[in-house]
């Protein structure tokens, strides 16, 4: 009887043996979940788990490498910093420099035959929805339904004059692609802020995610619309005006909201909308706004930073707690359904904001187009049908300016008129609107950057998409009349493009990484906790991206 109970309880312990081996083996990664907390610094990481103001965030932290040095590559705005994310490129890899840019290989979007002029502003934002059409009005959450034919631009190729959507303007692949194709079986999601311009997270083939939820944040939110505001507001915009007492990052949470429910369903085995059941995805994820809204609200009426040291207002206070109960939700999902133990949860930003610092904020306008004169071209290179500039060049501005000269040969005169023109015009103390002087504020900090010398980090000009020239102004100067923020990202300024960066797994020792990475590092990273070569990301082989450290060796995550 003894010797009988002996092997009854050893065939038991071998059994839990094999148990927890099953168990450990079902721990690896099968599922990423990316978030992208557009505006979060490093500095408000840090300083919210300091402060015990994000404890969600903080638990994932506890089981997670936090990259304290982590940056954009170079370029900021939203479609270059997702574009890092999600492909292990920069804009010479992907082509994407901004939302708004320009190609001279295209052709405007009526022009069926591909008969007028190359040359055409191209949107990855809210125009390329159909309600856009003609210039409508984005009264659809989902953009419209459809793309806005007016604003995909066409090229020309030997079997005739073809359309260009979204999807084909990004020159790599993307995570959800890789995915896709090299994990049998996989599902994919991805909710983002523009409806239709943020279709090239797709890919080059249209078909990389199977659940890309269509929502517009520039649409009219339907709670705004009232006798007193009968065309209604956007979700980024205060429905009163007044942003002291109806700040616009209240009715951002409510897009947000959208997002979040998105992801709430996938894990719970619903599509984006709940109506239908679905694979949990493989790779899926979303962005927030409204700590990015909250840090643009002026700086005295709440939004912003109360000093340089990223001491946060009432409103980014808000808007950080708002973030961390949406990511406890998430992490709260995943564990109901015991999937935590599967999941690598990535916390970063497409990009920052700047200044932080409020007594260096200078608003001053467009002062790059009037310096350069008739070189960029004028009203008369507007398209006849939406207005976009074609033929002659453009200039595209915001804490950056991007110069595609209508004349690639003037580039040596157009850099030095630049360069003549770099101080910085007068402010007011209070507005900090430009009083007088017409320089671009280019002489402490700023830059003047002939991009055709830089091929290996931007590309070549001459091949039609790249920018002629690139303006970085001082830090501090945002190229805006805007009197309805104080804060902006595009560029190079620090603040920009030093973002966080967490990457938790309960497999993962609490750590700190002080070496300095690149938001481009997340691709490859994605790809290989998945058990795939991160070399399958045309980006990285183009770039030789490398993986994060601190996350795989020694075991620490098993791929």
């Amino acid at each position: 009887m003894k010797t009988r109970l002996t092997l009854i309880a050893a065939a038991a312990l071998f059994s839990c043996a094999g148990l927890a081996r099953a168990e450990d083996a079902d721990a690896k990664v099968r599922h990423v979940l990316l978030v992208s907390v557009d505006g979060m610094h490093e500095q408000d990481l840090a300083r919210c788990v300091r402060d015990r103001t994000c404890p969600n965030i903080a638990e994932l932290a506890r089981h997670g490498v936090t990259y304290t040095d982590a940056h954009t590559p170079g370029l900021s705005d939203s479609v270059p910093g997702l574009a890092a994310l999600v492909t292990g490129g920069g804009p010479v890899s992907t082509g994407l420099f901004y939302d708004d840019v320009y190609d001279r290989t295209l052709y405007p979007g009526w022009d069926t035959n591909c008969s007028t002029q190359p040359g055409v502003e191209v949107f990855l934002q809210e125009q390329v929805g159909i309600d856009n059409l003609d210039g409508g009005a984005l009264l659809h959450l989902d953009g419209g339904g459809d793309f806005n034919p007016q604003q995909i631009p066409r090229r020309k190729t030997a079997t005739g004059c073809v359309p260009v959507y979204p999807h084909d303007f990004i020159k790599t692949n993307t995570i959800f692609e890789v995915v896709k194709k090299n994990l049998p079986g996989s599902h994919t999601a991805w909710s983002d802020k523009h409806a239709w311009g943020t279709d090239w997270v797709n890919g080059p083939s249209g078909k990389g995610v199977d659940d890309l939820a269509r929502t517009e944040i520039n649409s009219i939110d339907p709670a705004s619309v009232s006798a007193a505001n009968p065309g209604g507001s956007d979700y980024t915009q205060s429905f009163s005006g007044n942003t002291a007492t109806d700040p616009a990052y209240l009715h951002t949470e409510t897009f947000d909201n959208i997002h979040l429910r998105n992801v709430l369903n996938q894990i719970n085995g619903r599509d984006s909308t709940g109506a239908k059941a679905a694979p949990v995805p493989t790779v899926f994820g979303t962005n927030f706004q409204t700590l990015s809204v909250a840090q643009k609200a002026l700086n005295s009426e709440g939004g912003g930073y109360v000093d340089a040291a990223f001491t946060p207002s009432h409103h980014v206070k808000a808007a950080i707690a708002y973030i961390d109960d949406a990511i406890g939700q998430m992490s709260a999902a995943l564990k109901a359904r015991h999937l935590r133990e599967r999941t690598l949860f990535i916390i970063s930003a497409k990009h920052g904001q700047s200044p932080a610092d409020y007594s260096r904020l200078k608003k001053i306008g467009d002062r790059v187009s009037p310096t350069l004169g008739t070189l960029v071209g004028g009203a008369s290179g507007s398209d006849p049908v939406t207005g976009n500039n074609v033929v002659y060049g453009s200039v595209t501005t915001d804490d950056v300016a991007f110069i595609w000269l209508a004349d690639q040969s003037q580039r040596d005169q157009a850099v030095n008129l630049l360069q003549a023109n770099t101080a910085c015009p007068t402010v007011d103390p209070v507005s900090k609107l430009r009083v007088s002087g017409d320089g671009i504020c280019a002489d402490n900090g700023g830059a003047v950057i002939d991009l055709s010398k830089m091929p290996q980090k931007f590309g070549n000009p001459a091949d039609g998409r790249t920018p002629d020239i690139m303006v970085q102004p001082n830090p501090g100067v945002i190229y805006t009349k805007s009197k309805g923020k104080d804060m902006e990202h595009g560029g190079f300024a620090p603040e920009d493009g030093h973002v966080a960066l967490l990457v938790s797994h309960p497999g993962l020792e609490h750590r700190l990484v002080r070496s300095p990475v690149g938001t481009k590092q997340v691709a490859p990273t994605i790809v290989k906790a998945l058990g795939l070569k991160p070399s399958l990301l045309d980006a990285v082989r183009k770039e030789g991206t490398a993986v994060l450290p601190n996350l795989f060796e020694d075991g620490r995550l098993e791929n």
